[in-house]
């Protein structure tokens, strides 16, 4: 089965300890997503690198920060801030592809589908950040798309919530996904399948 690594956001908003955004053992969920990246290299499976980037007028956020009703004034992810860059400990295979998207999911306003079909892959496998915003859209978007979705819940990063912590969210999201949307796995599991078969 042709598989893809949606590697999604992994960018310093969340990595530097001093954004307000930073999502704590970071450091680790990058190691994760490395491993990950690296063994999909070696199985010859395809790596998507995406990343969460909008016109710094805003002119392209549409309503997604302003879901209380009223507008935001300022907002992150602008281009051309240090924020949206890639994570320098981040493994950026030669071959891997880079996306550039404005949405939650990485499907939407993308041509992610059409990359994924003209490589006749059947699964993608998501990880990065954050675990409850971007990686479960994209999960749940990958399946109403008809795509096997493995969900790697150690290789995603949240700062939490108001009430809820990293771990907290993590198990949340993965109670609701693993109910009918992806497969839950941790990343030592997902290596090991792949050394087995």
């Amino acid at each position: 089965m042709r598989e893809a690594l949606i590697v999604l956001d992994a960018q310093q908003i969340y990595t530097d300890k001093e954004s307000e955004l930073y999502c704590r053992d970071a450091g680790k969920t990058i190691d994760n997503i490395n491993s990950l990246t690296q063994q999909m290299t070696k199985r010859g499976q395809l790596v998507i690198l995406v990343r969460h980037i909008h016109r710094v007028d805003g002119s392209d956020l549409g309503r997604l920060f302003d879901f209380t009703g009223v507008a935001e004034e300022d907002f992150n992810f602008k281009e051309g801030s240090k924020e949206v860059e890639f994570d320098k400990r981040l493994v950026r295979p030669s071959n891997a592809l880079e996306l550039r998207k404005n949405r939650y999911s990485a499907f939407a306003g993308t041509n992610l589908e059409d990359i994924l079909r003209q490589n006749s892959i059947e699964k993608v496998i998501i990880c990065g950040f954050m675990t409850n915003f971007c990686c479960e859209s994209t999960a749940r978007d990958a399946l109403d798309r008809d795509f096997y979705v493995d969900f790697i819940i150690d290789a995603t990063g949240t700062p939490g919530t108001d009430k809820l912590n990293q771990k907290q969210v993590r198990d949340v999201v993965s109670e609701l996904l693993g109910s009918g949307f992806a497969r839950i796995l941790r990343t030592r599991e997902i290596l090991s399948q792949w050394k087995k078969a």
